[in-house]
C-alpha cells in the first residue's frame, strides 16, 4: 500500500468511457466537436459582452464570468479525455491528476455561488427594481464574484486534504475518464468512511446553500411576477429568468446525482453518463442557452456586427 506522497508509481492509468476502439472514435470525435462549440460559444459570448455597451449590466457581468468558468472546467477535463480516447495512452501523472481534480473542484465550487449570485441579482431586478442599481452596485458585484471564487477555494483544498490522508492499494487503475474524486476513493484500501462524510458534508454545503439561495431567490420572483397584473409584464419577467433556471436545472441535477452519495453507491456507467454531462455537454450548452433565448443577446450581435461594417 502506499500514501499520497508515494512517488515511485507516479502515474494512474485511466481506464475511460468504453474499450471498444470504434466506439472510443466516436466518442473522440464527438467530443472534439463539443469542446470547439464550447470554446467559441464562450469565448463568443464574452466577446459581445465586452464589446456592447448595453450589456455592461450587472447580469452580464455574471454571465461573462460564468462563460469563463464553464470554458476552464472544460478545457480541465475535455483535452485529456480527447488525447485518451484518440490515442491509446491512458495514464495521467500523479500530480496532474491531482491538480486536475484540484481545478475542476475549484471551477465547479465557484460556478454553483456565481449560479447563486444570478438568482440573487434576477430577484433584485424584478422585486425591488427602484432600488437596483444601488443594491447591485459595482462594488457588490465584485464581492460576490470574489466570493464565489474564494468558496470554490476553500472546498477544492478541504477535498485535497482529505484525500491526502487516504492510503492507496498497489492498483492505479482509475474507473472513470477523468479524476474525479469517487472514483479516487474508490482506490482506497483503507476505511474511507470519515474521508467520504467531511467531502459529502462540504460538497453538500456547497450545492445546499447555493441552491436554497437560488430556491428563495425564485419564490420571491414567483411571488413577484404573480401580482402582475398585466400578461405581457408577466411574460417579460418570465423571460428574464428562464434562461438562468434552465442552467440551474440541468447544472444542479446532474450534480447532486453525482456526488451527494457515499462511495459503495458508485456506479461506472451511470456516474460516468452524468459526468459527461456536467463536464462536458453543459459548458456547451451555456452559452447557447443564454444566446438563443435572449433577445438581448441577439441584440447585441446584430449592433456589434453592424458595428463592424460601419467603421470597415
Amino acid at each position: 500500500m502506499n500514501t499520497w506522497n508515494y512517488t515511485e508509481e507516479s502515474d494512474f492509468i485511466l481506464i475511460g468511457l468504453t474499450d471498444s476502439k470504434e466506439i472510443q472514435l466516436v466518442l473522440a470525435v464527438l467530443f472534439l466537436l463539443i469542446y470547439l462549440v464550447t470554446v467559441l460559444g464562450n469565448t463568443g459570448m464574452m466577446l459581445i459582452i465586452r464589446l456592447d455597451a448595453q450589456l455592461h449590466t450587472p447580469m452580464y457581468f455574471f454571465l461573462t464570468h460564468l462563460s469563463f468558468l464553464d470554458l476552464s472546467y472544460s478545457t480541465v477535463i475535455t483535452p485529456k479525455t480527447f488525447k485518451n480516447l484518440f490515442t491509446s495512452i491512458k495514464n495521467i501523472s500523479f500530480m496532474g491528476c491531482f491538480t486536475q481534480l484540484y481545478f475542476f473542484v475549484l471551477f465547479g465550487g465557484a460556478e454553483c455561488f456565481l449560479l447563486s449570485s444570478m438568482a440573487y441579482d434576477r430577484y433584485v431586478a424584478i422585486c425591488n427594481p427602484l432600488h437596483y442599481p444601488v443594491v447591485m452596485s459595482r462594488r457588490r458585484c465584485h464581492a460576490l464574484l470574489i466570493s464565489s471564487y474564494l468558496m470554490g477555494a476553500i472546498d477544492s483544498s478541504i477535498n485535497m486534504l482529505c484525500l491526502s490522508r487516504m492510503i492507496l492499494c498497489s492498483s492505479h487503475v482509475i474507473n472513470h475518464f477523468f479524476c474525479d474524486t469517487p472514483a479516487i476513493l474508490a482506490l482506497s484500501c483503507s476505511d474511507t468512511y470519515v474521508i467520504e462524510m467531511i467531502i459529502i458534508i462540504v460538497s453538500g454545503s456547497t450545492l445546499m446553500v447555493s441552491l436554497l439561495t437560488i430556491s428563495m431567490s425564485y419564490a420571491s420572483i414567483l411571488s413577484s411576477i404573480l401580482k402582475i397584473s398585466s400578461t405581457s409584464g408577466k411574460r417579460k419577467a418570465f423571460s428574464t429568468c428562464a434562461s438562468h433556471l434552465l442552467a440551474v436545472t440541468i447544472f444542479y441535477s446532474t450534480m447532486i446525482f453525482t456526488y451527494l452519495k457515499p462511495k459503495r453507491s458508485y456506479s461506472l456507467g451511470k456516474d460516468q453518463v452524468a459526468s459527461v454531462f456536467y463536464t462536458i455537454v453543459i459548458p456547451m450548452l451555456n452559452p447557447l442557452i443564454y444566446s438563443l433565448r435572449n433577445k438581448e443577446v441577439k441584440n447585441a450581435v446584430s449592433r456589434v456586427i453592424n458595428k463592424r461594417q460601419s467603421s470597415r
